[in-house]
């Protein structure tokens, strides 16, 4: 079993409607490990992040609120398994960037 650190999107400005972002290859599993995201705007901005189809009990992020000028680092440990999808929303389109980065591991 491989493990290849990967940047899975980004960096990408995140719209305000649900959108898949990285979808899990078959015969493959990631784990991800920075959440980077930038607020430039002079308001904050709402984002949300779900793995599998947006639905409140998908979200790791719940229209968590991204202060204005700021930027988030979020380092995790998730795993996402084969076929699982990565979505991403915001309150006001094309504001927030973000970038996404981990582990894929290569099962088999």
């Amino acid at each position: 079993m491989a493990r290849i650190p990967t940047r899975f999107f980004g960096p990408l400005l995140v719209s305000n409607s649900p959108t898949t972002r990285y979808t899990v290859a078959a015969a493959e599993k990631i784990v991800i490990r920075h959440v980077h995201i930038s607020n430039p705007s002079a308001s904050a901005v709402t984002f949300t992040l779900s793995i599998g189809s947006d639905a409140a009990a998908t979200r790791l992020y719940d229209a968590f609120s991204i202060p204005a000028n700021s930027v988030l680092d979020a380092f995790w440990y998730e795993t996402v398994d084969a076929a699982e999808i990565i979505q991403t929303n915001a309150g006001t389109n094309n504001v927030l960037n973000i970038t996404v980065n981990g582990d894929r591991i290569v099962l088999g």
